[in-house]
């Protein structure tokens, strides 16, 4: 329910549904067995014109049923979709809400939950949840309307009926520990399979590519056993809920024949009874079957659930300030990592028109500096303000488009060269920002300019193209504001002066320029330097 507006629409779907089931199965019961009995008792007493009607009342009940089946078949399989598609979006704005050192950290689980676990709520929706609604609506019906015809009977089925749900308890608990089990040996798997395909170049190159297919088939290995346990046990769990119903229905079969040959009950009511005990069982069989289906999906909404709650949610206030002209203040700045705080009381002023240099050793905390003047990143202890405001209390909606970020490895989605360049919004002036970058030389390298696919089905860029992309994408655009981290530490001498003399360009025009860099022609290039370091100053 809290899931999405989808949720709550197929409920209502659902119950509908599930009432127009419930009364056509009973209201077909009843008049198939009037039916029957009269036929047998009286078979001369109608002709067929007589018969039409009854039958034709028959044959509308089936109808109206299997219609509603159809109805609610059909709104389970297209709000199971948009519920999957609302929680998978709730969960990566929630998880890309935090750091993007939080988003590390959780990156292994939400890619399990996205990109497969989720799916496996389709037959929580489309089985698990109408077999339940139609066990609330369709057996207490089916038993009054038996108790209407035979007391006995309806006692009968009330004395067995909550042996079901009791073993479906039962085995549920053990099944949900296995699919809890299965969902973490494929968090794992998954987990190790991405830092394998990421790292395929560097085992390449030290000629150990085959070294880890052994652990990833021990890995394998352990997630079919998990598997096949869970079906050891759903098969063995709808066996035993089968026997239950058969042994239930057939008590009921035993005492109405009985009675039937003493004379103690009607035909009319033992076949009416005889026909509704069935529906009594049948729902609690399918929500017995269902509910192993659904239980990976439940526990895939479970771990998407714990992420949301989890995760950070996205800072934003309600105080708007212009970059342009702005100075911006570093006041005692420390993040706290996991070695420690990185940066560590770091304090210093970045005035605009100007290039400020972060630089000091690997791990420091230069570009979790980056991170907290974007606004992606909060600081454990002091703060950062501009022209006087704490930038905790920007509106992030204000402050992100008068800035622009590029992170050491930037960001290539799939699609075309010309949707990557403009990622982020259109460019002032395409042509001039790829040539300042080092882009252009690349461009005139590809098969199509910028309509080039690049990415899953295209062509792939190097870690220098990829780089040369994004400074296009970082001088091209008209913010205020340009934080770069390590800017030119992939490009040529050549590439790197023009990089650098378009940074210039852009503080000798007002706008304040933030780089992370250690290479001599940054730091030459520098109108202020700030050491960053990662211990607190005594």
């Amino acid at each position: 329910m809290r899931a999405s507006a989808s949720v709550r629409r197929f409920l209502l779907g659902t119950v509908g549904c599930g009432v127009v089931t419930a009364a056509c199965a009973i209201a077909s019961a009843i008049v198939l067995a009037h039916l029957v009995a009269e036929l047998i008792t009286d078979p001369g007493s109608r002709t067929l014109e007589q018969q039409l009607p009854p039958l034709a009342w028959l044959a509308l009940i089936w109808t109206v049923r299997t219609a509603a089946q159809w109805l609610q078949a059909r709104i389970s399989q297209r709000e199971a979709s948009a519920a999957i598609a609302d929680l998978s979006g709730q969960v990566l704005r929630a998880v890309t809400a935090g750091s993007p050192r939080e988003l590390a950290a959780r990156r292994d689980d939400a890619a399990v939950v996205v990109l497969r676990g989720l799916d496996d709520l389709r037959p929580y929706f489309t089985g698990y949840l109408p077999a339940l609604l139609l066990a609330a609506l369709l057996t207490p019906a089916a038993l009054a309307a038996m108790a209407i015809y035979d007391l006995q009977a309806a006692a009968i089925v009330l004395i067995a009926l909550p042996l079901i749900p009791l073993f479906m308890v039962l085995i549920g608990l053990v099944t949900a520990d296995r699919s809890a089990a299965a969902l973490t040996a494929m968090t794992t798997l998954q987990a190790r399979l991405l830092d394998l395909i990421a790292g395929i170049p560097t085992l390449r190159a030290l000629g150990r590519a085959e070294g880890p297919g052994e652990r990833i088939a021990e890995l394998n290995a352990a997630h079919r056993r998990s598997a096949m346990s869970t079906l050891r046990i759903a098969f063995m769990s709808s066996l035993v809920l089968e026997l239950l119903a058969t042994l239930g229905v057939a008590l009921v079969a035993v005492s109405v024949g009985l009675r039937l040959v003493y004379g103690n009950v009607g035909l009319a009511a033992g076949l009416t009874v005889l026909l509704l005990a069935p529906d009594v069982f049948w729902p609690l069989r399918r929500v017995g079957v269902a509910y192993h289906a659904a239980e990976d999906g439940k526990t895939a909404a479970g771990k998407a659930f714990a992420l949301i709650d989890t995760a950070a949610p996205e800072a934003t206030g309600t105080r708007t300030v212009r970059a342009a002209g702005a100075p911006i203040r570093l006041e005692s700045l420390t993040v706290a990592g996991r070695d420690g705080p990185r940066p560590a009381g770091l304090s210093g002023r970045i005035e605009p028109g100007r290039i400020t240099v972060l630089t000091g050793p690997n791990g420091a905390g230069k570009s979790t500096t980056l991170q907290v003047l974007a606004g992606v990143a909060e600081p454990t202890a002091g703060r950062v303000t501009v022209h006087g405001v704490d930038i905790a209390d920007l509106d992030r909606g204000q402050w992100w488009p008068q800035l622009v970020w590029l992170p050491q490895r930037p960001v290539l989605v799939p699609g075309t060269v010309a949707a990557n360049l403009a990622l982020f919004g259109a460019l002032t002036d395409a042509d001039t920002a790829c040539a300042a970058a080092g882009f252009d030389s690349v461009l005139d390298e590809l098969p199509e300019g910028d309509a080039t696919v690049v990415g899953r089905g295209g062509l792939g860029l190097s870690l220098g193209q990829r780089q040369r992309l994004g400074l296009a994408r970082a001088l091209g655009s008209d913010a205020s504001l340009l934080l770069l981290d390590e800017p030119t530490a992939h490009l040529d001498p050549a590439t790197e002066d023009r990089v650098l003399a378009a940074l210039r360009a852009r503080a000798d025009r007002g706008d304040t320029v933030v780089l992370v860099g250690h290479r001599r022609p940054v730091l030459a290039v520098a109108d202020h330097v700030i050491e960053v370091g990662s211990h607190v100053p005594a």
